[in-house]
C-alpha cells in the first residue's frame, strides 16, 4: 500500500456496510464515513474530505439506479474522488454510463469481488491512481453485445483485450496468459490497428478507448 486513504462507504444493508468498513480498514485505509443512501453521501461529502467512495448500485427509494446516479453527481460535484460501483448483478449499462465521462478514476465490481481482501485493497488502490478497474464478468458482457466490430479479432487477441478492459498492465497480462511481455505489446498494437484505436500509453485510457469504441 502506498499510502492511507480516506473512503466512504455506501449501502442500504448495515451488515454489508460494516463488513466492507471493516474490510478496508484491514487493508490500512481510514473510512471516514458511511452511509445508507445517495442523499446521505451527499451530506457527508459537504463536511468530509474523501480519496474514494464506495457504492452499491441499488438503494432506497426504488432500489433500481439511485448509486450510478449518486456517483455521476459525485463525479461532477468532486472530481477528484474516486468512484467504486457494487452490484450485485452484472448490469452493463450502468457501467458504461459510469464509464461515459471518459475519465479514469472509477470502478465496477460485483460484490462477490469484495469478500476477498486483497481484490478489494488492489481495486481501491488501482483507482485512486486514476485507473480504471472492471469485473471480469462486466468485461465479458461488455465485449460480447458487440461482437461485430471484434470478428478481425485473433482469440489470443481477444484474451488480450479483455485483460486490457480489466485495467491489467502488459505486464500483468503476460503473467496471466503465461507468455512475454513482447508478445504482449505486440497484440496491442494489432488490436488498436484493427479496431481504428490509438494506443496512448496509459493503461486506463486504453480500458476507456476500448470501452467508447463498443459503446459506438
Amino acid at each position: 500500500m502506498t499510502k492511507e486513504l480516506r473512503v466512504i462507504v455506501v449501502d442500504d444493508s448495515v451488515l454489508l456496510r460494516e463488513g466492507l468498513v471493516r474490510l478496508i480498514e484491514e487493508a490500512g485505509h481510514r473510512v471516514v464515513g458511511s452511509a445508507g443512501s445517495g442523499e446521505e453521501l451527499h451530506e457527508l461529502l459537504t463536511h468530509t474530505e474523501a480519496d474514494i467512495v464506495l457504492l452499491d448500485v441499488r438503494m432506497p427509494p426504488t432500489f433500481r439506479d439511485e448509486g450510478v446516479t449518486a456517483a455521476l453527481r459525485v463525479r461532477t460535484e468532486h472530481p477528484s474522488v474516486g468512484i467504486l460501483l457494487l452490484s450485485q448483478y452484472v448490469e452493463v449499462a450502468y457501467a458504461r454510463e459510469l464509464l461515459g465521462s471518459g475519465r479514469g478514476g472509477v470502478g465496477y465490481l460485483l460484490k462477490d469481488r469484495v469478500s476477498s481482501l486483497a481484490e478489494l485493497e488492489d481495486a481501491i488502490e488501482r483507482i485512486s491512481e486514476g485507473g480504471t478497474v472492471l469485473d471480469p464478468e462486466v468485461v465479458s458482457q461488455l465485449l460480447g453485445r458487440r461482437r461485430d466490430p471484434l470478428e478481425a479479432l485473433t482469440a489470443r487477441e481477444r484474451d488480450v483485450l479483455e485483460l486490457m478492459a480489466e485495467g491489467r498492465t502488459n505486464v500483468a497480462i503476460a503473467s496471466a496468459l503465461f507468455v512475454g511481455t513482447g508478445a504482449v505489446e505486440k497484440h496491442v498494437t494489432s488490436i488498436f490497428q484493427k479496431l481504428g484505436l490509438e494506443d496512448s500509453g496509459s493503461d486506463h485510457r486504453r480500458v476507456l478507448a476500448v470501452v467508447a469504441y463498443l459503446h459506438r
